[in-house]
């Protein structure tokens, strides 16, 4: 692991209230230098303690400072990590996953987290043209890259046009891939509604985030060949680590 080399005014020396500035000053300056490139783990709060001669709760003011900051998280039970560069990630006409990904030079995929049939209420039924309280498939989906997680989201699929398709998301990580096993080989974006908020508690734990730091929710909806609702979603991206950008190509 690598180590950090910084720290060369002694610490006992300033003022014991300014310990923790300093010592995120230190660590901060160490990941622009590239000592701590991002996503690796930080040494352990005990290891820092040791490193700096302070205890373990100045360490954690530290760290809690630079997580505010955005340069660091902090992922309970496995450690602190240096956060990624955003991902740029395309909403147009035809948005997909895998595509955004690969032009952004890196590899993911989606992860199924749940899946239930329920009942369509007044918004779901009004995106989809349903009747309301008809049967839905719903999923709860994580996106990923490089092991990160980029988002979560809600998605809404039409019963029984669409069933089993939670299935074939789970095998193959694509919701493309899904649609086009049952038929639908193309389809585009309707809308996307974005606004910014603050995360619950729930979500802020899938994007491994405190409910502290901004999100950026997207409703949309996508439409088959024939201009049919297939799939209404509402989807929460990681603030710091994703920039949407929104395309108006065909």
């Amino acid at each position: 692991m690598t180590s950090l080399t910084s720290s060369a005014h002694p610490l006992e020396r300033a003022p014991r209230e300014s310990f923790w500035t300093r010592i995120a000053s230190d660590i901060a300056e160490s990941i622009s230098r590239g000592t701590y490139p991002p996503g690796e783990r930080l040494p352990s709060e005990h290891a820092l303690a040791e490193l700096f001669g302070v205890n373990r709760h100045t360490i954690r003011k530290s760290l809690a400072s630079l997580s505010s900051q955005g340069l660091v998280r902090v992922a309970q039970g496995s450690g602190t990590y240096v956060e990624e560069f955003a991902v740029d990630l395309m909403l147009a006409k035809r948005t997909r996953h895998h595509q955004s990904l690969s032009q952004a030079g890196l590899r993911g995929g989606l992860q199924v987290l749940t899946t239930r049939t329920q009942r369509a209420a007044v918004a779901q039924a009004s995106a989809l043209k349903v009747a309301l309280r008809s049967k839905l498939l719903c999923l709860q989906v994580l996106g990923e890259a490089q092991g990160q997680p980029l988002h979560v989201s809600e998605r809404y699929f039409p019963l029984p046009r669409f069933a089993g398709l939670d299935a074939i998301v789970g095998e193959t990580g694509s919701i493309t891939a899904a649609f086009a096993t049952l038929g639908v080989a193309d389809y585009t974006r309707q809308e996307s509604r974005i606004t910014a908020q603050m995360p619950d508690a729930t979500i802020a734990a899938h994007l491994r985030q405190p409910v502290s730091r901004p999100i950026l929710q997207v409703k949309s909806v996508n439409v088959d060949t024939a201009g049919l609702p297939i799939e209404f979603a509402t989807t929460w991206f990681a603030g710091d680590r994703v920039k949407l950008t929104v395309t108006h190509d065909d």
